[in-house]
Order: C-alpha cells, then structure tokens, then sequence
C-alpha cells in the first residue's frame, strides 16, 4: 500500500455539498492500494501511521506520534497514487488494485488505526471527494509498504 500522510491542524473531505469525514489535529492519509497488497501490507501500513513520530515533543523534535499526542486520522482512497509515470505522458494505473479488493483493504486499514483508539474519520470509496487540509510544519512523508525510498 502506498500512503501521502500529511500532519494538519484540521483536514475535512466532501462529497458534493456533504462533510463524509473531519479531523482536527492529526493525520490525513492518502492511500492506495497494490495489486499484489494482502493483509500484510495493511498491517505494516497502520502500524506505521499510528507510530510515526512525526509530532513536536515540548523540545521542538519530532517524536511524538499520533498514539502519544491524541490526533485524529483522516484515511482517503486515492489510486492516482499508484500511477506509473515512467512512460509517455499519462499515468498507467495497470499496478493499482482493482476496486473491490482496493475497497477491502482501504476498510481493513481503517479498522486497524481505529482498532489502535485513533479516531477515524473516512472519505468515500470511489468517489469525487474535495479534501481540505491546512499541513502543519509542513509535514508530508511518503510510505510504500513494498518498496523503501
């Protein structure tokens, strides 16, 4: 699974006019899924987000994570992530994960963080969402977990 986190002080996702999810401080999350992600895959990745320090402690360091501070987490299925653009001049998404597996593995994530006590909040999967988010820092990482950057 490939993630966009970005630390916020608020992030909220819309569908049309309808609020589907909103957090304050925390994590909005930015996820697609593999074609050959398994539940493994979920597992690395939401032990990852609700371990990574990435939040100030009271020396201005980075390391605190999401389980120390208390945020929230914002998860949002986004299968552009996994666009190949290597070639020519558009994004091949032959690696992404068909929907209804995409759609299996986004909820088992969600789960997983939320079965850590993090608060979750959702897009909505396969949809056109509008997402708002004021990054705090700036901090955005990126994660795979089948690959290392």
């Amino acid at each position: 699974m490939r993630a966009v986190v970005q630390r916020v002080t608020m992030a909220e996702v819309r569908v049309g006019e309808r609020v589907t999810g909103a957090i304050r401080a925390g994590l909005l999350v930015l996820v697609g899924a593999h074609r050959a992600d398994t539940a493994a895959d979920v597992s690395w990745l939401a032990d990852k987000l609700v371990n990574l320090r990435i939040f100030e402690d009271s020396q201005g360091l980075m390391n605190r994570s999401i389980m120390d501070t208390g945020g929230e987490m914002l998860i949002v299925s986004q299968f552009t992530l996994l666009g190949d653009c290597r070639k020519g001049r558009r994004p091949s998404w032959s690696t992404a994960a068909k929907p209804e597996m995409a759609r299996d593995l986004y909820l088992q994530l969600v789960a997983a963080v939320g079965g850590h006590g993090i608060r979750t909040a959702t897009g909505e999967f396969q949809a056109m969402m509008a997402v708002q988010l004021v990054n705090d820092g700036p901090v955005t990482v990126l994660l795979d977990s089948q690959k290392s950057f």
